[in-house]
């Protein structure tokens, strides 16, 4: 029997109205990193979702590698998300926040007092480029700063950074958080032998350079419980500087196994080939599910086609769409009806204002024009 992914369902912990996700996007809109109203009306426009998942929310203030993004660890930040859970809510959907933290792939101008970023070690990401100011104050792309490696106390009290979000998360009125070990940042430049040489427990084998990763997830599940804890990953990207290495296949099946243990809300898989990287190999996705018996979302170039066929196949469980939520708010009801999309405008993703934020109108909308 085929499954109707615009059906409400039961997926583990979760309460979906439906299989559709939208899949965390950075859009830079708060210049103080309070989440406003503007943000509210963004995401209860797009609360069409079984599941919204925001863009990635600082932990800290040294977390952060984009100019104009949200966070979590301030009273005031709290308060302003309170604003848009509401009004998601209001609109019948669920909502996660993603807790990130970029580590080497920021630049001295987002940094507190221009001090270095930090990472698993102190190796450069040579060639990526955070969103900051150049040595002009001119805002836009700069190359990522020289890191500074964390030492073993500092990584344990950035493991405790990302527990202290979650505890804000659930003050905010989110439904759960999404962990961002993906894209090239600080979790997942831990698990790439590459970039992390650590000779401390974070480091050498498998296990160790996927401490991190586990201790975070067991920090946030002590503050949520594990059906209110979730984790994104990009097995085989090379976002952000991150060579392949020998051991990816099994570092993921490794973590499989132990977030299997864990019974998370769920897995969010990304095939950032949609990013201009590296695609998922043949049959991966097929290894992971035999590996990881829990729920799992699936991001990266999606049509409704794809994520049928993966969700009928028993692959995936939900679909993540992101693009296409930017200028489409009313996606899950295009998707549903064969509607027209919207193509975005990527000028206009990044940056303060509305414009190309709040002002795309609903296929019924432009049916009216």
């Amino acid at each position: 029997m085929k499954t109707n992914i615009f059906e409400p369902v039961t997926l583990g912990s979760l309460q979906l109205k439906n299989r559709i996700s939208m899949a965390p996007m950075t859009r830079a809109r708060n210049a103080d990193g309070i989440p406003n109203n503007d943000n509210a009306i963004y995401y209860s426009q797009r609360a069409g979702a079984g599941l919204i998942i925001t863009e990635g929310t600082a932990i800290s203030d040294t977390a952060k590698g984009v100019l104009y993004i949200p966070g979590l660890y301030t009273a005031e930040q709290v308060e302003g998300w309170k604003k848009v859970t509401k009004a998601v809510h209001e609109k019948g959907s669920t909502i996660f926040t993603q807790l990130w933290h970029v580590g080497r792939v920021s630049h001295t101008s987002n940094q507190p007092n221009g001090i270095a970023p930090v990472g698993p070690s102190d190796i450069q990401a040579e060639t990526s480029y955070a969103w900051g100011y150049d040595e002009n104050g001119k805002e836009g792309p700069v190359i990522s700063s020289k890191p500074r490696a964390l030492s073993t106390s500092e990584v344990k009290e950035v493991v405790n950074d990302f527990a202290k979000a979650a505890k804000n998360a659930l003050e905010a009125g989110f439904d759960g958080v999404e962990i961002h070990g993906a894209n090239g940042y600080l979790i997942e430049q831990f698990l790439n032998p590459f970039v992390n040489n650590r000779k401390d427990e974070y480091g050498g084998t498998i296990e160790n350079r996927s401490r991190f990763l586990l201790e975070i997830v067991d920090a946030v599940i002590e503050v949520l419980g594990n059906e209110k804890t979730a984790i994104r990953l990009t097995p085989y990207g090379g976002l952000g500087d991150l060579p392949h290495y020998d051991e990816i296949e099994a570092t993921y099946q490794y973590l499989a196994k132990e977030l299997t243990k864990r019974n998370l809300a769920y897995v969010h898989l990304m095939d950032q080939q949609s990013k201009g990287s590296h695609a998922l190999p043949d049959g991966f996705l097929e290894r992971f599910r035999s590996w990881y018996d829990g729920v799992i979302i699936l991001a990266g170039s999606m049509t409704r086609e794809k994520s049928e066929k993966l969700i009928n196949a028993g692959t995936i469980d939900v679909a993540g769409f992101g693009e296409p939520f930017i200028s489409n708010p009313d996606l899950a009801e295009r998707l549903e009806n064969n509607w027209e999309l919207t193509p975005p405008d990527r000028n206009l993703y990044y940056g303060l204002g509305n414009q190309g934020y709040t002002d795309w109108k609903t296929y019924k909308e432009l049916q009216l024009l």
